[in-house]
């Protein structure tokens, strides 16, 4: 077996329980599965993470990741009206979605089995500040590609954005109309846009050099 710096490992195994994970369950994904589908031993396994909660945090996170990098990804360079840069945001996120049905199932699944387990009651939470996070960072993308402001305090509006993109993911996931999904999020997307105002360029260069 190669040997490979910890953080290369890491990114395998994770990559390993999320196939494990999304092929058959989120009960599939055992360390012994894990270590089977990366072909490693399980002391490989053990030494890269140090249990189970440790693993499920990180493919919570690499799925939050990868949505968020999709979303991000598509942004033009310059600066546009709010309406097209939400709507480009949203039509990106979506599609990432779509396209992962596997991952998208496997990141509720790994929050409703970790609220019922106690021990692992630390990754839904983790998750879902992963969640928040990424909101804002888009939020704070389409701020600076638009320039424009929010009236509603960027945290609120990042809760209320993962709730949505929830909501309609796991409609979804539920009864496969893709369209009905994009038309919802398009339809948020579209009252995202009255709550952002414009902000002079001479403002955002002087929070820029501040």
């Amino acid at each position: 077996m190669n040997r490979l710096p910890v953080a290369e490992r890491r990114e395998q195994l994770i990559e390993a329980a999320l196939a494990v994970a999304s092929r058959d369950g989120i009960d599939a994904a055992t360390v012994r599965a894990v270590a089977a589908e990366a072909g490693v031993s399980l002391g490989v396994v053990h030494y890269c993470f140090q249990d189970k909660d440790e693993l499920l945090r990180a493919m919570a996170h690499a799925i939050t990741s990868a949505n968020l990098e999709r979303s991000l990804g598509e942004l033009p360079p310059e600066a546009r009206d709010p309406e097209s840069v939400i709507e480009g945001v949203i039509d990106a996120l979506w599609a990432g979605i779509r396209d992962s049905r596997g991952p998208q199932l496997l990141s509720y699944e790994l929050t409703t089995s970790s609220l019922r387990h106690a021990e692992l009651n630390q990754v839904a939470i983790e998750q879902y500040r992963g969640q928040w996070a990424a909101a804002e960072q888009v939020l704070d993308l389409v701020e600076r590609s638009a320039h424009v402001s929010w009236t509603v305090p960027r945290g609120t509006l990042a809760r209320t954005v993962v709730a949505v993109i929830d909501g309609f993911s796991l409609a979804w996931l539920v009864d496969g109309d893709s369209e009905a999904a994009r038309a919802g999020l398009q339809g948020f997307g579209r009252f995202l846009a009255t709550v952002a105002v414009p902000t002079s360029l001479e403002a955002d260069t002087a929070a820029t050099l501040a």
